[in-house]
């Protein structure tokens, strides 16, 4: 008998994917370890008061240059083609239908997402299906976070690497550079489309 799938689910804005993203869903891979990482971007992120600077499909197309060559990271869109507010609990149900109840989820979420966990869309349910993996990153305590739902999480910690999409974004939009914080072939892309440009 083969054992169960286990499959990291790492959902985000990705306005832009960096070298941070990746860095957190391989520490995840090798500390849980993880057979698949499935990076999903949202499409419209129901926790953002504005839509992002860069479109769903151009976010999706970033994190698809960023995870080539990586033979356990895939892209997953099915949030960006939903063209809706998609909810981290829906998704989690669909790939449990898809991947059957032997194959074992695991939500990948940085520090400061474990925060605002219990303001999600029914957080008890998330992690009743899945094991919340939190990556803890600079400046992101988990003091503050619910001690009983800090008993019920993997904390991964690992190399901490204090890079955020909004620096880059307001790097970009200075005309400062982003080399080493994505990427050669998302910076090419971000480029090309004159992404970000103040």
């Amino acid at each position: 008998m083969s054992a169960a799938l286990r499959l990291g689910v790492f959902g985000g804005t990705f306005d832009p994917v960096h070298l941070g993203h990746l860095i957190a869903a391989e520490e995840a891979r090798l500390a849980v370890p993880l057979d698949r990482v499935l990076f999903i971007p949202s499409g419209q992120p129901p926790h953002r008061s504005k839509p992002p600077s860069a479109s769903a499909e151009q976010r999706a197309r970033m994190v698809a240059l960023a995870i080539n060559g990586h033979a356990d990271f895939v892209l997953d869109e099915r949030e960006v083609r939903a063209e809706r507010v998609v909810y981290t609990i829906e998704t989690l149900k669909a790939l449990k239908v898809e991947h059957g109840p032997a194959c074992r989820l695991h939500l990948i979420i940085g520090g400061d997402s474990l925060l605002d966990f219990p303001l999600w869309r029914e957080p008890l349910r998330i992690l009743d299906l899945a094991t919340v993996v939190v990556i803890e990153r600079p400046g992101s305590p988990l003091e503050g976070a619910d001690p009983m739902l800090l008993g019920r999480v993997l904390r991964v910690s690992g190399a901490r690497v204090a890079i955020s999409a909004r620096e880059i974004r307001d790097r970009l939009g200075t005309g400062r550079s982003v080399r080493y914080l994505v990427p050669e072939a998302v910076q090419s892309f971000i480029e090309r489309n004159r992404l970000y440009a103040g």
